[in-house]
Formats: structure tokens, sequence, C-alpha cells
């Protein structure tokens, strides 16, 4: 008798402004976050994503600990790039041109 390992299909997902991805892959149950993402393949497509700096994501819900919790059949996994700009400074920035837009209408 052998031991059969058993395999779930997940998608994994990642996008630049320009390209986006989504592979459907099977791994093996129990297997990480991280360590499905990597198994996608998913550099052949970007070869600049960088995993250290990489977060994750499972149907948009930030995964904290990814090298750990295990994917459930199903999952979406995300890849998430790093932060070009704050959110907040963002904000800021766009009220500040809006302000001075505003001045210079009147």
């Amino acid at each position: 008798m052998t031991d059969s390992v058993a395999l779930i299909s997940v998608e994994v997902a990642y996008a630049l402004p320009e390209k986006q991805r989504v592979l459907a892959i099977e791994v093996e149950d129990g297997t990480s976050v991280a360590e499905a993402a990597k198994q996608s393949g998913m550099t052949r497509e970007f070869p600049d994503l960088d995993w250290n700096d990489a977060k994750f994501g499972i149907f948009g819900k930030a995964v904290r600990n990814a090298d750990v919790e295990p994917v459930k059949a199903g999952d979406r996994i995300e890849i998430y790039r790093p932060l070009i700009i704050d959110p907040k400074q963002a904000r800021a920035n766009r009220a500040a041109k809006a302000a001075e837009k505003a001045k210079a209408g009147s």
C-alpha cells in the first residue's frame, strides 16, 4: 500500500500596472501560502518579483505569517507589490494639489 499525497487546487495572482496573471496550480495539502506562491512559477512571468519583499493575501485579506499559514482548496493567493508611496502621503499630496487648484480658480 502506498501513501498518497492529497493535492488541492489554488490560484496565485500577481499584477503590475501593465500586466496581470492568475495561475491555477495544484499543491500538496498543508503547503504554506508563501510556498504555494513560489511553486506557482510566477517568476517566469515576472522575473523581477522579489520573494523577500513580497506580502501575501487570500481573497484580499492580508496573511500575517505566510510561511506558516496553510492554503485551503480554492484559495486565491495574491502577491502584493511593495508600495511606491505611503497612502497617507499620497492623500496629502492630492489634497494639497486640489487646494492649490481651487485657489488658482478663485
